[in-house]
């Protein structure tokens, strides 16, 4: 980060819209000031669109200003029930750059609710009410102060130390508005920050009152955790200060190693993490990322002792694909197609890993590719990236068996197989020929179809496929509907 002089600050805001909101303010002599995470970013040299601008004084009264100064090139909104309005500049660049612009304010809470009572205040209680020290910096705009940092908690140290820290008593800040603790690690996360002692102690303590915050809040802010260049971090967190035993005790079940005869299994929720981070490392797609973080949720459901086998998680697979619609009903999160991506990819996690050493075949392969559909090359990086074994020849070993599952499924892609995989005579012709309805005797009847065409024992054309249909119909004592 840079340490930046308020001379600097100026050169640094010297914009026509800084100018243009300077300019306002000091027409309706009120005091104004960028505040945030704006200032902390121009110190981590990080690119921001989203100004917030606190006037002490009205906020709507400068918005309204700037907005007559601009005229056609902004767009004013007003929410007069918040006291704040929002300017959208349209720069020559094609970019949009939004402001806030809020009054100055001090806040009360009641034990019950995060909805604050907001009374007017000054631009100390202003920064007061902010969650982090390194939130809580303001750079006035005013023409006479132009560029004068007033950083009363020592953000700026922070920012060069790399702490989160409250401005002030941090189980107040935490009780106050509980969301505050997801985004203090959300925070530490982003920026590879670590969170304050005191401060930490302060998660542990007020844990319990994020059950006063909706689950959506709670979801945004684990996304942006998750969408993290090392998103462990933020779980690790999570997991050590308490908070993520309220919101995904599943993962928290992880985090259990047994041994028996002298025999341990591995730490499932750290081997999660490292999966996670894996997958991180080769794709920003977020569910993806969702989906490595549930792919083992099963197996404390499914861990088993055998005496000669020692622990085993037989279908882990299987039941945390079944898990996964409970956990994102639960947690708010989206109960359509993302969910069941993640679920798709949280079952078939270990098929490719089934299908990997030297003898691979093309109908193991192309079953895997039939069941994947459009998904194969996501599930072929969250397998992947699911080998953690600190024994590199056998890592090595396994690595090298996926690269060959990769180029047979290349293989069969170019072969245009996809489009062959559906049998030609489907569900609908079966239940006509046989005067059946929906029933078990047709599943069979399809599925033997569907596994003569994808073991390549039966070409995939009506002919074939018929005589196959009648002659296994006729083992099961079925007859057509015209006898």
């Amino acid at each position: 980060m840079r340490i930046l002089s308020d001379a600097e600050l100026a050169e640094l805001l010297d914009s026509r819209v800084f100018r243009l909101i300077s300019d306002a303010a000091d027409s309706l002599g009120v005091e104004c000031y960028v505040v945030g995470g704006y200032v902390r970013d121009l110190f981590l040299e990080r690119p921001s669109n989203d100004i917030d601008v606190v006037v002490v004084g009205s906020g709507i009264a400068v918005a309204q200003e700037v907005k007559r100064r601009l005229g056609k090139k902004a767009h004013l909104s007003v929410f007069r029930n918040f006291g704040t309005a929002q300017v959208k500049v349209h720069a020559t660049t094609g970019e949009e750059v939004e402001i806030e612009f809020v009054g100055a304010r001090r806040e009360s809470y009641s034990h019950d609710s995060r909805k604050p009572h907001v009374e007017d205040g000054t631009l100390e209680d202003d920064q007061n009410r902010r969650d982090f020290t390194i939130n809580a910096m303001a750079v006035c705009l005013n023409k006479e102060r132009f560029g004068e940092l007033v950083d009363p908690f020592d953000g700026l140290y922070d920012l060069e130390d790399g702490i989160i820290r409250t401005p002030l008593d941090p189980d107040i800040t935490f009780s106050d508005d509980p969301l505050r603790m997801m985004r203090c690690v959300r925070f530490a996360a982003q920026l590879n920050f670590f969170i304050d002692d005191d401060t930490f102690d302060a998660l542990l303590r007020n844990r319990d009152r994020l059950n006063i915050v909706s689950g959506e809040r709670i979801v945004d802010e684990l996304n942006k955790i998750m969408l993290t260049d090392h998103p462990s971090k933020g779980f690790v967190d999570l997991h050590r200060s308490g908070l993520l035993g309220i919101i995904i005790p599943e993962l928290v079940m992880l985090d259990v190693v047994e041994t028996r005869n002298g025999r341990s299994h591995k730490n499932n929720f750290y081997h999660t993490l490292e999966v996670l981070d894996n997958v991180a490392s080769h794709s920003s797609n977020l569910w993806l990322r969702w989906a490595a973080l549930f792919h083992d949720i099963g197996k404390p459901k499914s861990k088993r002792w055998e005496p000669r086998a020692g622990w085993t998680f037989h279908n882990h697979n299987y039941i945390g694909a079944k898990m996964v619609p409970a956990i994102f009903r639960r947690m708010k999160l989206p109960m359509d197609a993302k969910m069941k991506y993640v679920q798709k990819l949280v079952d078939l996690h270990m098929r490719p890993i089934a299908i990997a050493d030297e003898t691979v075949t093309d109908s193991a392969v192309r079953r895997l590719l039939n069941d994947a559909g459009d998904d194969i090359d996501d599930l072929m990086i969250l397998c992947e990236a699911d080998i953690t074994s600190k024994n590199e020849v056998r890592k090595a070993r396994f690595l090298d068996n996926f690269r060959m599952v990769r180029e047979k499924l290349a293989d069969l892609k170019q072969k245009d197989y996809i489009r062959l995989l559906q049998p030609v005579v489907d569900g609908n012709e079966i239940m006509q020929l046989f005067n059946l309805k929906p029933c078990r005797e047709v599943g069979i009847l399809k599925q033997t179809l569907k596994d003569a065409v994808l073991d390549c024992t039966v070409a995939n054309e009506r002919e074939p496929l018929l005589a196959l249909l009648h002659e296994k119909a006729k083992e099961m004592g079925l007859e057509t509907a015209n006898g």
